[in-house]
């Protein structure tokens, strides 16, 4: 599948949550989203994401995976669509973070979304609704607050 409008980019915190003990509604949002954008190949990432997840499920979360398990973890989300970002990606995420006022790695995100040709982006950092120059913010977790 070539990256497009049907991609959906997930963030670090909706991967983690299916390894959150701590989290078990959330547990269960993420692990269904997840696994429908398995279903549909339709997941994406950034390379961002996948560093963000590692230190947070072998560090972070209450009860952590071991780094053998993280990287097994990582090894499968690889086969996802994933944006690579480059030194022009990180100019462009500065003039993001301007524009929408966001942290600057939330704008790197949302700047990943945008290369990959991304639609949606799931993550409860943004706010949801939200359509950043094209990227629509979903938070799979919006009713559970």
């Amino acid at each position: 599948m070539s990256a497009g409008d049907n991609l959906e980019l997930v963030d670090t915190n909706v991967l983690v949550y299916q390894y959150d003990e701590s989290a078990a509604e959330k547990k269960g949002r993420a692990f269904d989203l997840v696994d429908r954008l398995w279903s549909e190949r339709t997941g994406a990432l950034s390379i961002q994401v996948l560093q963000e997840f590692f230190v947070t499920v072998t560090r972070k979360v209450p009860r952590p995976v071991s780094a053998t398990t993280a990287r097994e973890l990582l090894s499968s989300f690889s086969t996802w669509h994933v944006h690579r970002p480059e030194t022009s990606d990180v100019l462009a995420a500065v003039d993001l973070q301007q524009r929408y006022q966001t942290s600057f790695w939330d704008a790197m995100i949302l700047r990943s979304a945008q290369a990959l040709g991304c639609r949606i982006l799931w993550t409860e950092d943004l706010n949801s609704g939200q359509s950043y120059d094209g990227v629509i913010v979903r938070n799979p977790f919006a009713d559970l607050r």
